[in-house]
């Protein structure tokens, strides 16, 4: 008997096709150039004629020289500056006044450069117009002269014109300074300040903005700092450092400090009888308005501790400048670190201040943390400082008596000072770390050591 078979149990195999394999570099090469984006396009060649001889870059702000040759502005201008005085391609003789504009090329780079847009080219702006002498000269007489008719808002638009030159480009600061700026804007702030009350003058901005554009004037030269440091023109700078915007406050903190830092002893003489000087000083570094300011700040009371024979620093000390150097210099910047223990070690020269460094929780573990790793001056000021509190700081019998020794001790001044020695250190400061050594080597058995970064090992609590 035959057995019928069901269809349902053979049922037909699936065929599968062969498929050739492709192997995986092929496929990823084809995968990457099947997702890998249109490559750029590339950036257009410059037209020869207009690029700068001196540069070979693209002229910006193209000028002709009388030999015909046509470079950018910047490029010769730099070329000059550095002492040359022929021009580069002829080699015949040059000066900055015969560079004429070339306003033909300058269009015609803006065109190519529009045109190329699309292909990622800016488009050269048109320069401005550099100030010539003549137009300086005008512009600096003008400015005295609004000040001798009592004229405060006319003074403050020139002034303030004279600085949007200055600051426009390093042409016109140069050209302006050899017309005499800074004798033109100092002799009208003081002739402001001697013609018209002091309310007045700060209502208008006048002052505000002669001492603006006099910053850009730097170096004073003596008749202009005679002008600044006149009794009457101190105070209003005075004034405005003390009750001025922070701006105000910061320029006229700068302006003292070049004066300060001239060192003519005229000047600072008049610096220091100058009324409330000290007081604005000292509110600056109380209440900084920003870190030049501080910094100029910080100079102009060097520069007055230095010279008035302690009654610069009695003042200051009244005021209480030892407690904020010491804040300033727990985490201050390395500038102002450095003018900080210059300050602070020329007011340890005096009793009273030794005693209130000596007063401070702070004073000697901020010393002994910046003997190193600041800078060669800051080390040098550090270590000085040091030198004068335990110098003065005796001990007897063993038993140390002088509370800045111990805590010198006890935030590893003497480590620190070892170690100061084996790197290498010169002149004063070499002998002050070696008789502090021996200062501090007698009394420096049975004194705990604690890091000086660690404030939070001393003893005492702050102030």
């Amino acid at each position: 008997m035959v057995t019928p078979v069901s269809r349902s149990r053979h049922r037909p195999r699936a065929v599968r096709v062969a498929v050739a394999e492709i192997p995986l570099s092929t496929r990823r090469t084809t995968r990457q150039q099947q997702t890998a984006p249109a490559p750029a396009a590339a950036e257009p060649a410059v037209p020869g004629h207009f690029l700068c001889p001196i540069s070979l870059d693209m002229m910006r702000d193209p000028v002709t020289a009388p030999t015909g040759i046509t470079y950018d502005r910047a490029s010769v201008e730099g070329w000059l500056d550095r002492g040359h005085s022929t021009c580069p391609v002829t080699g015949r003789p040059l000066r900055a006044e015969d560079l004429i504009p070339n306003h033909a090329t300058r269009r015609m780079i803006q065109e190519w450069c529009v045109a190329n847009r699309a292909l990622g080219v800016e488009r050269v702006p048109t320069p401005r117009v550099p100030v010539s002498a003549a137009d300086a000269a005008e512009l600096l007489a003008a400015v005295p002269a609004a000040a001798r008719r009592g004229d405060g808002s006319a003074c403050r638009q020139l002034a303030a014109r004279a600085r949007a030159l200055g600051k426009e480009s390093e042409r016109n600061r140069r050209c302006l300074a050899a017309a005499g700026a800074a004798r033109a804007l100092s002799s009208a702030f003081g002739q402001h300040v001697d013609r018209l009350a002091l309310t007045a003058l700060t209502a208008t901005g006048a002052l505000e903005e002669i001492l603006a554009a006099l910053v850009l004037f730097f170096p004073l030269d003596e008749e202009s700092r005679r002008h600044i440091a006149s009794p009457a023109s101190l105070d209003a700078t005075v004034s405005i450092m003390s009750r001025g915007d922070a701006t105000a406050r910061a320029t006229a903190a700068v302006v003292l400090r070049e004066i300060a830092s001239s060192c003519d002893a005229e000047c600072l003489d008049a610096m220091c009888e100058a009324d409330g000087i000290h007081e604005a000083l000292v509110k600056l570094l109380e209440k900084p308005v920003s870190p030049p300011a501080t910094k100029a700040a910080l100079v102009t009371a060097y520069y007055l501790v230095q010279h008035a024979d302690h009654r610069a620093a009695s003042r200051l000390l009244e005021l209480g400048i030892v407690r904020l150097l010491v804040e300033l210099l727990v985490d201050a910047d390395k500038g102002t670190t450095e003018k900080a223990l210059a300050v602070l070690d020329s007011l340890l020269l005096t009793e009273e201040g030794r005693g209130d460094a000596c007063a401070h929780a702070l004073a000697v573990p901020v010393l002994v943390k910046k003997m190193q790793h600041v800078s060669d001056m800051a080390t040098e000021f550090a270590v000085s400082a040091l030198w004068r509190l335990c110098k003065n700081d005796g001990f007897s019998g063993g038993e140390i008596e002088g509370t800045c020794k111990a805590e010198a001790l006890q935030v590893g001044a003497f480590q620190k000072l070892l170690l100061l020695l084996q790197v290498g250190c010169m002149g004063v400061t070499k002998e002050r770390a070696s008789e502090l050594l021996r200062l501090l080597n007698g009394p420096r058995s049975g004194v705990e050591c604690i890091e000086s970064v660690d404030f939070k090992g001393l003893k005492r609590p702050f102030l």
